[in-house]
C-alpha cells in the first residue's frame, strides 16, 4: 500500500478506484452515518462482497481504539500531570465521540485489504 491508497481509506472514496463515494453521507457525524452504497458509482466495485463480511472490521476498529488510547496515554502523560481520574474521563469521552469516525474508517480499511486496486 502506498500513500495514495491510504488517502482513499481516509476519504469517503471507493478503495478500488478512488472516485465513487463509499458511504452515502460524507460526514461521520450526521444521522445515517453508517449507510453505505451497495457498489461504487464509478467502477462498480461491490462494497458488501458477502453477508457478514464486515465482522472482520470489528477487529480493525478495535486496533484503532487501542492505538489511539496508547497514543493518548503517552501524550497525556507527557504533557499533563498524570491524574488517572481525569485521564479515564477524558479518554472515555473522546472514544465515544470518535466512534462514528472509527466505524467508517474500519469498514473502508477492511474492504481495501481484500480488493485489487486500480
Amino acid at each position: 500500500m502506498n500513500l495514495h491508497h491510504f488517502s482513499r481509506i481516509f476519504s469517503n472514496k471507493c478503495p478500488k478506484c478512488g472516485v465513487g463515494p463509499f458511504f452515502i453521507k460524507d460526514w461521520s457525524y450526521t444521522k445515517g452515518f453508517d449507510h453505505m452504497h451497495s457498489q461504487c458509482s464509478n467502477c462498480g466495485q461491490r462494497f458488501v462482497p458477502e453477508p457478514g463480511f464486515y465482522q472482520g472490521a470489528l477487529y480493525v476498529s478495535y486496533s484503532f481504539y487501542v492505538a489511539f488510547t496508547i497514543a493518548y496515554f503517552v501524550g497525556y502523560n507527557y504533557f499533563f500531570d498524570m491524574n488517572i481520574e481525569y485521564f479515564l474521563f477524558s479518554i472515555i469521552l473522546i472514544l465515544i465521540l470518535l466512534t462514528p469516525w472509527f466505524y467508517r474508517l474500519a469498514r473502508r480499511t477492511w474492504l481495501s485489504i481484500f480488493i485489487k486496486r486500480d
